[in-house]
This record gives C-alpha cells, structure tokens and sequence, in this order.
C-alpha cells in the first residue's frame, strides 16, 4: 500500500500532473505557515505551551469531550487509546478485519501494547455485523481466554474506500459495548470528512463512542499532528502514555497553531474534495472501460477505488 513512488509533477510534455495517491500529501496553506511564525510556545511536557493548549480545549469542544491531547499522529492516538483502555494483561481488542489498526499499524497491538486482537470480517461500507460482535465479546472468560476490553471502529473507512459510517450503526455498537461494561474506540482520522458528508457536528460523530482521534495532517492540510480525545481520566492516562513511547512535546506550538488554522477553516473545505473526488470517479466512469470501472455509489468523501480487470497488473498501473 505504501511504496516510494518517483513522481515527476512536471514531465517533459510540460503537462503539470496531480499527485492524487493520498491526502496525506497536503501542503500546509500560507495562513497557516504564518500562524506558525508567530505563535507563542513553552514546554507542553510541563503544560506551558499555550498553543497546544488552545487547541487541545478547542478540539475537546468540538468533539463534544472532556479533554483532548495533542499528539504526534494517528497511529500514535490509536496506539495511546488501546494502551489505557487495555490496562490489564491478556486484554483482547475487537476489530474490522480491513481496519487500520489491525492491517497498517505494524501491529503494534501486540508488538507493543501486548494486546491481543479478535476480528470481524468488514462489510463493504466499513461497517461489521452487530450479531458477530456479540458473538466475539468473552462474556464470562475463564483464565484460558483472553478479556474483551475494547472495540474499535473506523471513521470514515480507508480500506473500504472512505466509507461513512452510518449512525444507526454507531449507536448499536454503544449499546452492545456498553451491555457488556466495554468502551469503544473511533480511529476518525478522517472523521471530519465524515461529519462534512453527513452534514452533522463532529460532535455527533463521537456521542456514541468513549474515545476519538482525528489527523490533522491529512485532508485538514497541517504538516504533522493528531488529537486523541475521552474524558478527563482517559486523557490524564493518555499523557503518561504518551511520554512513555516518546510522544512528549517540548515548543509543539509551532505545530499546533496549523491545526487551530484547520479546525477554524480546513474543515468546511472538505466538502470541495469530496466534490473533486466525485467528479474524477464520474469522468473515469464515462471512459466505460472494460480494463477498470468505479461504482459512483461507492464514492462518499475523498477516496476513489478504481476497480481493474484481472488482466491488468495494479502494480503496472500505480508505476505508470
């Protein structure tokens, strides 16, 4: 999924070529770079950076959480939250089988939190089935088995193509967790995006969940940075877990002030990728090709699969 690529973004033909692979291409804006220039920082390992600080308390506002911390990336949170929730050894998390956690994560689960994993296989729309859930949940575990202590979604869903989760789902996964004393966790790296499709605060996104993140560096524009946000108690544990795997901050106000930039005006912008992404899969569409085809109704937010014929080489295709 990850591999170096040689892109030349301007070839000999003098044509200009896009670089479409991944939001994680974005460039910060020039407000941003600005606001970085100026802003006020101190040591956030002794909580003196004001920035930080800023946008912590105004991203646990619009999450509609306790607290927030600033954290170095999205893999990062994800790593953070299972490590508090799973605070007990022989802890057992339960997945999708196509989320990011489980497939990209180098699985540091187990490699480094010691947690292990059950999975259930995803549905096309990001989704797993409830009934499946209630299935994998340890009700009562004797010491041979491991001890359900966390379920984690993923918002929207890279694998399945930027699916939004539907919210009749979140809540029936709140309610089978929470039957069974077990929080749940929302890897909403491109949550936002989310909340841009269904029209709704992000605050609405988290209601149904004890834990969120979401990446700033991502279709949001900032260099680095995400937020891992819960309750007060989860986010005082998160910070030591934090500076346990070597995520303390020293003048990380250079960076946060990027991201209070694009929780002010990158969010409501999405909404132009989503229409540009909607747009390319409609023109490669129209090509009606019998090499490769995209399925318009697939196409939520700002991911595009194209589909290829069995006798092309998708290896082929990305080097071209």
């Amino acid at each position: 999924m990850y591999e170096k690529i040689n892109v030349d973004l301007m070839n000999n033909t003098g044509i200009r070529v896009v670089d479409l692979r991944s939001d994680t291409l974005s460039k910060p804006t020039p407000e941003m770079r600005e606001a970085m220039y100026r802003a006020t920082v101190g040591d956030d390992v002794y909580g003196e950076d004001p920035t930080v600080a800023e946008l912590e308390k105004r991203a646990a506002e619009l999450l509609g959480k306790e607290e927030a911390v600033f954290v170095a990336s999205g893999t990062m949170a994800n790593l953070i939250a299972i490590m508090v929730h799973c605070n007990q050894r022989g802890s057992e998390i339960i997945s999708g089988d196509c989320g990011h956690t489980f497939k990209f994560e180098q699985g540091g689960t187990a490699q480094i939190a010691g947690v292990h994993t059950a999975v259930i296989k995803n549905n096309e729309d990001g989704t797993f089935s409830i009934d499946e859930l209630r299935k994998r949940i340890r009700k009562n575990p004797d010491f041979h088995e491991p001890i359900s202590s966390l379920i984690i979604v993923e918002n929207t869903h890279n694998i399945c193509g930027g699916k939004v989760l539907p919210l009749e789902w979140l809540e029936k996964v709140q309610a089978v967790a929470h039957e069974h004393n077990i929080p749940v966790h929302m890897d909403g790296a491109r949550m936002m995006n989310a909340a841009v499709y269904l029209n709704v605060p992000p605050s609405r996104l988290a209601k149904d969940v004890d834990s969120v993140c979401f990446c700033l560096s991502k279709g949001l524009g900032c260099p680095v940075g995400a937020i891992l946000a819960g309750t007060s108690g989860f986010i005082a544990n998160a910070r030591r877990v934090r500076k346990a795997i070597g995520g303390g901050w020293r003048q990380a106000g250079i960076i946060a002030a990027a991201g209070l930039v694009a929780l002010d005006k990158m969010i409501d912008r999405l909404r132009e990728d989503h229409d540009h992404a909607y747009q390319i899969a409609k023109d490669i569409s129209n090509l009606k090709s019998e090499l490769f085809r995209v399925n318009l109704d697939e196409v939520h937010t700002n991911i595009v699969i194209m589909h290829l014929d069995e006798r092309i080489n998708p290896k082929e295709v990305q080097a071209r």
